[in-house]
C-alpha cells in the first residue's frame, strides 16, 4: 500500500529491525492528549504495534525492556498479570483482560516500517 496525502504515515524502524518473535521496537506517541508508549513487533511475518498499555490495568506489558513474547514465541504477554495476547490482532486469549490491546496500523515499504496516525493518535511533538 502506498500512503497518499490523506494518510499521514510516519517512519519507524527498518525492516530488518523486526524479526520474529523477537524483541519490539518501542516509540512514544500521543494518545488522547497524553504521551504513552508503543511498540512494534513482528508476527508470522507480518508487522503489528499497539500501545504498551495492558487492557486489565493501564501498566506497561514488557517483562523487560522491549520484550513481549512468552517464553513460546507465540503470545504477547503482560508481564503484571500475566494476561496473553494475540500478536497479530491483540484480542486477549487468556488472563484478566478487558478487552484487547489498541492496534496502531502499520505499513511495510521499501524495507522501512511506518505508523499511521488516526483522529486521536498522533506523533509526540517536541
Amino acid at each position: 500500500m502506498t500512503p497518499t496525502s490523506d494518510d499521514p504515515v510516519h517512519p519507524l524502524c527498518n525492516s530488518r529491525d523486526l524479526v520474529d518473535g523477537g524483541r519490539a521496537v518501542p516509540f512514544d506517541v500521543n494518545y488522547a492528549g497524553q504521551t504513552c508508549r508503543a511498540f512494534a513487533v513482528r508476527f508470522q511475518g507480518q508487522p503489528h504495534a499497539y500501545l504498551n498499555r495492558c487492557s486489565h490495568v493501564a501498566m506497561e506489558l514488557d517483562w523487560q525492556p522491549d520484550r513481549f513474547f512468552d517464553d513460546t514465541g507465540r503470545w504477547l504477554m503482560c508481564a503484571t498479570h500475566g494476561a496473553v495476547y494475540e500478536p497479530a490482532t491483540g484480542e486477549c486469549r487468556g488472563g484478566p483482560c478487558r478487552g484487547g490491546l489498541f492496534k496502531i496500523e502499520l505499513l511495510e515499504l521499501d524495507g522501512v516500517i511506518h505508523w499511521r496516525s488516526q483522529y486521536h493518535l498522533k506523533p509526540v511533538e517536541f
